[in-house]
């Protein structure tokens, strides 16, 4: 199949941009929280967990631990209980704490605010900074690639890379930076609804006219 240009590529992506935007205008983060620092906890949860199980977590879980000293505090086994339906709870506990002292110790008790200091955080790589900047912030610094974006970036023929780095430098490149956050959802809204993994619903999406992998997958 011959390399479509970059102009081409653009047009096109501003075309199925404009119809995942009409057909998501709630197009959001799932994962419910109150301030940052609750934003981060949550992402962390999310590692290989579903929202929805996060959100039913987190609930019960920030009544208990309210702050990162509570966090950090947390006697060894007690807080890998509390979130073990959330799957690896060993490790995300560990970072967990970590995070927490590490944010009581250099950034006053306060989640860091941009990228390079929210990636000295143990269990903090690029995806969960760019969910907590982008939905916790409001800051555009780079774009959430989560399987449901990488699936979709390679259908729709925006990256040709499985390299989730490469794949965001390619999404925003395409994509003008107001938008990048909502990009993410606008995404994963799409790839769960119609595109999803296992069986696509080409005959029905909204895209499938823009999208070169249609009838395909």
């Amino acid at each position: 199949m011959a390399k479509e240009s970059k102009e081409n590529l653009a047009r096109r992506f501003g075309k199925v941009y404009a119809i995942l935007e009409k057909t998501y205008p709630d197009a959001k983060c799932r994962l419910e929280h109150g301030n940052p620092f609750e934003m981060l906890i949550a992402t962390i949860l999310s590692a290989q967990c579903t929202d929805e199980r996060v959100n039913i977590v987190c609930k019960s879980l920030f009544r208990k631990y309210r702050c990162p000293a509570d966090f950090a505090a947390s006697p060894p086994g007690q807080l890998e209980n509390d979130i073990r339906s959330t799957g690896f709870f060993n490790n995300k506990a560990k970072n967990i704490r970590g995070a927490c002292s590490k944010i009581i110790g250099e950034f006053g008790g306060k989640v860091p605010d941009t990228m390079e200091q929210l990636l000295t955080l143990p269990g903090v790589a690029r995806k969960t900074a760019n969910v907590v900047l982008g939905n916790a912030f409001g800051k555009n610094e780079g774009i959430v690639v989560d399987t449901h974006v990488l699936r979709l970036a390679g259908r729709f023929g925006f990256s040709r890379h499985a390299d989730p780095v490469k794949i965001e430098q390619d999404l925003m490149a395409l994509c003008p930076r107001k938008n990048w956050a909502l990009l993410s959802h606008l995404l994963i809204f799409h790839g769960r609804a119609y595109c999803t993994a296992r069986k696509p619903d080409c005959p029905e999406c909204p895209a499938s006219k823009l999208c070169p992998s249609a009838g395909k997958a």
